[in-house]
């Protein structure tokens, strides 16, 4: 599989690490010539750019890539690549790293981006699968904004209990995916019975969640509710313009980059 990445900082080289072990084509492009030495990285192949330009996408033979990750620490100029890779570029998959979770809302289809990862929300969402019993927790967001996974934890005094999966009235966007029993993953079948303690893993709608969240757990559901009805819903955040083209660490560079629209 060949793969870009834009930005080569922390998160980018290691990004690149884990791929080239995997046995993957890497190419990695920043504007800091001294990031290939101080990056370590053995076998990966180096464009030294602003990412933001179409002249240096070219020379990267964009069009050729499996996946475009935009790693740098700029949400701007991680929306411009995305955007760009597909526009431009005809990209089938890419990955858009965000680092302003603020910024999360705009990391969708419209700006080219596949695959949101947002570092923050991600940990938030592990420290609550960790803790969070009889609720719903969203995992990771997927395709464009539109589904996710997420994960709920049977607790003991559940409805659910000795139900066979088959029996139970699921939302028409959730699909069962996994159960994680006893630190054993099991693939799920109309017959398995649910039991106390086991993590159900789901592909599910964001439009569903809320329906799904009604049927695994009616009482979490009902706070949820009540909760959003208190806080009288959330303030979308304005968005940010695409601006000049950033290094890795997202420090302004001293060309600009016109800003593709929407």
């Amino acid at each position: 599989m060949k793969v870009v990445i834009a930005g080569a900082g922390s998160v980018g080289s290691s990004i690149a690490k884990e791929l080239l072990g995997h046995g993957h084509d890497v190419l990695l492009i920043d504007e800091k010539p001294e990031c290939v030495g101080r990056s370590g990285l053995r076998g990966a192949r180096w464009l030294i750019g602003d990412a933001c330009e179409l002249t240096t996408l070219k020379d990267a033979l964009l069009e050729e890539a499996d996946v475009v990750v935009s790693a740098t620490g700029d949400d701007k100029v991680n929306l411009v690549v995305s955007l760009l890779a597909k526009s431009e570029f005809g990209v089938a998959r890419t990955v858009g790293r965000v680092n302003n979770p603020k910024n999360d809302w705009m990391f969708d289809d419209s700006w080219g981006v596949d695959v949101a990862v947002n570092t923050p929300r991600l940990m938030t969402a592990l420290v609550e699968e960790a803790v969070e019993i009889g609720d719903l927790v969203r995992l990771l967001t997927l395709q464009t904004g539109v589904s996710s996974m997420v994960e709920f934890t049977v607790p003991t005094d559940s409805h659910l209990t000795g139900r066979t999966l088959g029996s139970i009235d699921w939302p028409l966007d959730a699909t069962v995916v996994a159960i994680l029993r006893d630190d054993a993953p099991i693939t799920p079948s109309n017959d398995d019975v649910v039991e106390p303690g086991d993590e159900l893993f789901f592909i599910t709608t964001i439009a569903a969640e809320d329906e799904l969240r009604a049927v695994l757990s009616p009482a979490a559901a009902e706070a949820t509710a009540k909760a959003r009805q208190d806080s009288g819903g959330a303030v979308e955040a304005e968005p940010v313009e695409p601006a000049a083209g950033t290094t890795a660490d997202g420090l302004e560079t001293t060309q600009a980059s016109q800003s593709p629209s929407a």
